[in-house]
């Protein structure tokens, strides 16, 4: 097991930089989590950590030893790729030793290793398969089991679960949770399933366009992001945010207006130094925290755009001048498109940022 240390590390292809200085602390055992939209740099970032992409500037330390220019087979790590990246004419048992045997370790420490990981991971049945009788979730424990036999001080994932269905995803999550409890092994993870994010990681980071947004614990992020787009991203159905004007300021917090919804003024209790009368605002506020039964320290006025109900909840996609807002529904009534609804919040369930998607605290 390791730290993993990165220093201001930048990445660029000619003139366009992709990377634009990232500082981050990964403690021993940690599994944390980039996330990030399309583009926004995490596998990249993740394949700098491995030594697959050159570091352009900055530096990278693994267990307190300088990375930047040791080859990806001597750092320690080993990494699960999205593809599996499996040999096929090889079986089970000869892909999960392959690096051994490549290595040139003894026979007996390489069957020790993998009956190991394939107990373990519940392969021992599949060891004299090849990966084309294997179904993608099988695939993917032998991708698994081929990382563990390095033994390595940090396991890295390249968007593991991307290739599998919705209920072998559960299935994996659960998986990968329950090695890392048992290696105690620290672990970077990339996807872009914030849902994956939420219910892996000790600590996720989220990415923009290179650029680190926020690093926290799920329910950090969650609670109390730093700006609109890390509250946008992680949740779903994401936050919903709406227009409003600052109206004005007492000892007990800020008065906002929403924007075209006449009556609905709240006070948030916020410091919000810096902010002045008729300000623009974001109002956030996510849909668990919105109620169809209009009650609370503000009503919005809506008309129904439609109703998704997925059984054991569901959820109102609802206008208020314009804008969209969501709103979890609690009870059983039918609710339909071109009603009209009255939806009821708290102020201190809200959330609050200025013209620049900055949160006001």
């Amino acid at each position: 097991m390791a730290d993993v240390s990165l220093t201001d590390i930048r990445k660029s292809y000619g003139a366009v930089e992709v990377i634009k200085g990232v500082d981050l602390s990964i403690q021993t055992g940690e599994f944390v989590v980039f996330v990030g939209p399309s583009g926004c740099g995490k596998s990249t970032l993740l394949r700098m950590i491995a030594g697959l992409e050159d570091i352009s500037s900055g530096s990278l330390k693994i267990g307190g030893a300088e990375m930047n220019d040791v080859d990806p087979s001597k750092r320690g790590i080993a990494m699960v790729f999205q593809s599996y990246a499996l040999y096929p004419h090889m079986t089970v048992r000869e892909n999960m030793g392959f690096a051994l045997r490549f290595a040139g370790m003894d026979k007996t420490e390489i069957d020790r290793r993998v009956n190991a990981a394939a107990a373990s991971l519940k392969l021992d049945a599949l060891m004299d398969r090849k990966p084309g009788a294997l179904s993608g979730g099988q695939r993917q424990r032998v991708a698994i089991g081929r990382a563990i036999v390095r033994e390595p001080q940090v396991f890295l994932f390249d968007e593991p679960l991307s290739n599998l269905d919705a209920e072998l995803r559960v299935h994996m999550r659960l998986e990968i949770a329950q090695l890392h409890k048992q290696l105690k092994t620290t672990v970077i993870y990339v996807t872009h399933d914030q849902v994956e994010a939420m219910t892996l990681a000790d600590k996720i980071v989220v990415l923009r366009a290179g650029v680190v947004e926020q690093v926290g614990s799920p329910m950090t992020l969650y609670d109390d992001p730093d700006n609109m787009f890390v509250a946008g991203f992680i949740g779903s159905p994401k936050m919903n945010f709406l227009p409003a004007r600052v109206a004005s300021r007492d000892a007990d917090g800020v008065r906002i207006i929403i924007d075209g919804a006449e009556g609905a003024a709240i006070t948030l209790p916020v410091k919000a130094e810096g902010v002045k009368i008729g300000d623009a605002v974001k109002l956030g506020i996510r849909p668990e925290h919105i109620n169809t039964a209009g009650t609370g320290d503000a009503s919005l006025n809506v008309s129904v755009i439609a109703a998704e109900n997925l059984g054991s909840t569901a959820f109102v996609y609802a206008q208020v001048n314009g804008a969209e807002i969501v709103a979890e529904q609690r009870d059983r009534r039918k609710i339909a498109s071109g009603d009209r609804l009255a939806l009821g919040f708290e102020a201190a369930r809200s959330l609050l940022f200025d013209d620049r998607g900055l949160r006001i605290r």
